[in-house]
């Protein structure tokens, strides 16, 4: 198994365990895995072609869809409300 290979695996077990956190714990271990995200998916699809970088993304969007909808609401103007 390739290294970013291993590192994507790591990290979706790495999200999966952040997400079983209380929401207002999630926000700092949560926006670390989202800042790295795309440095992993760009080397992932590098090393592996660009298929399996967009399955790679297809998870990340899945995984991240709600913390990636309130940052473009953000983005908008928006006050979206932050679950208590």
């Amino acid at each position: 198994m390739s290294l970013p290979l291993f590192l994507a695996c790591l990290w979706a077990i790495l999200g999966t365990v952040t997400a079983l956190l209380p929401v207002r714990r999630q926000m700092i271990p949560g926006s670390v895995l989202l800042l790295v995200a795309p440095i992993l998916l760009i080397w992932l699809s590098v090393a592996h072609g660009w298929w399996i970088g967009g399955l790679a993304v297809a998870a990340f969007l899945s995984m991240f869809r709600r913390p990636l909808g309130y940052l473009i609401a953000r983005a908008r103007g928006q006050r979206p409300e932050l679950p208590r």
